[in-house]
């Protein structure tokens, strides 16, 4: 029985799901998107929002009918076994989710910033304060999501600057490519709204459960309406040809920045984004670790600390770009399997086996 003191509000939830939405992602989608979609990548980010509102929905249907976290909803369906082995593989999921974050913003401060940087110093500083807000509890967590979300908001403000070069006739003609194109780039869209997956873990931990899901939704209609945004200016400042070649398109608009006392506004904007990055990191962190010790009845500082270590040595061990962006992409098509196909699966087999047992019990 969890505690009422160690649960949260529910409109707390919107700042848990809008931080690991807009994460890391949201400093170079543009270039995957528009690759496959062009002048209509739009569309994909508005088709690609819908999609996972959708599957909030589908989590938190199944969640209130269970009234259980997602390990338990597994040992309850599947048994010990098969349900154990299904767990895992969340679990794992969640942790590889972590390294991919942490290790795409290690990238971002070896492009913009320092080039030479020793990523093993920068790796176990970093995973020193991932274990002091994981170790504090989950309500320090959501409070950090809550100062990550407050406190680097002013960044908004930066999407002014580049809109005095920007032409909108770019957007024309609408719906210039195929339905095929633009599903492509929605799909290439997902990683960026993705990581609310979390939610399947900290569900018991949220007062008036069945309150927080139009909170999430909401929280999800803000991520669409600001990857949205940066979308639409981004085809309007660059042309097809140009986004090919950032990698970073939402560092290049900082760069355009001019501020009488700052003479390179990225700097300001990466330092800051790491109040972004934290939080997320933290999120994945903390849910494989619960997950891991509900699974094997070991305890979370000990599990937490050999997460750490892992996070450590894989960062290490994706040296160069190409190997980072193909272990993204890989964590893309997985999570967008377990969101999109696992997830409604779930709720089908939990309804089924509900009526099953209903009908049992009356017999």
């Amino acid at each position: 029985m969890i505690n009422k003191n160690e649960q949260i509000s529910p409109f707390l939830v919107f700042f848990l799901v809008l931080k690991v939405q807009i994460g890391v992602g949201v400093l170079g989608f543009q270039r995957l998107i528009i690759k496959s979609a062009g002048n209509d990548a739009w569309i994909a980010v508005i088709a690609a929002g819908l999609l996972f509102s959708i599957v909030i929905w589908c989590m938190f249907t199944l969640l209130n009918s269970q009234k259980q976290d997602l390990m338990g909803i597994h040992t309850q369906l599947f048994g010990k076994v098969l349900g154990g082995f299904l767990n895992m593989i969340w679990i794992t999921y969640w942790l590889l989710m972590g390294i991919a974050v942490y290790r795409a913003y290690v990238e971002v401060v070896q492009a913009w910033m320092f080039p030479q940087i020793n990523v093993m110093t920068f790796s176990i500083v970093f995973a020193l304060l991932i274990y002091y807000t994981v170790s504090g509890g989950f309500q320090v967590l959501t409070g950090i999501c809550f100062l990550g979300v407050i406190i680097p908001s002013y960044l908004i403000l930066t999407i002014f600057f580049p809109l005095e070069y920007t032409e909108f006739r770019n957007l024309l003609p609408v719906w210039n490519h195929s339905y095929k194109e633009i599903a492509l780039a929605a799909r290439d869209m997902s990683l960026s709204y993705m990581g609310f997956s979390t939610l399947l873990m900290f569900y018991p931990l949220i007062k008036h459960q069945k309150k927080a899901n139009k909170w999430a939704q909401l929280a999800n209609i803000l991520s669409i309406l600001s990857y949205l945004l940066l979308t639409i200016v981004s085809i309007g400042f660059y042309s097809e040809n140009q986004i090919s070649r950032y990698v970073w398109a939402t560092l290049s608009f900082w760069s355009i920045v001019e501020v009488p006392f700052i003479e390179r506004f990225e700097y300001i904007g990466i330092a800051t984004w790491v109040i972004f990055i934290l939080p997320n990191i933290c999120l994945f962190i903390w849910a494989a670790t619960k997950g891991t010790s509900v699974l094997f009845k070991v305890e979370p500082n000990r599990i937490s600390i050999l997460f750490l270590v892992i996070l450590i040595v894989m960062s290490l061990a994706l040296k160069d770009r190409e190997t980072v962006n193909t272990f993204q992409d890989y964590m893309s098509y997985v999570g967008f399997i377990l969101y999109t196909v696992y997830i409604p699966i779930l709720l089908c087999l939990s309804y089924i086996m509900s009526k099953i047992r209903k009908k049992t019990h009356e017999n």
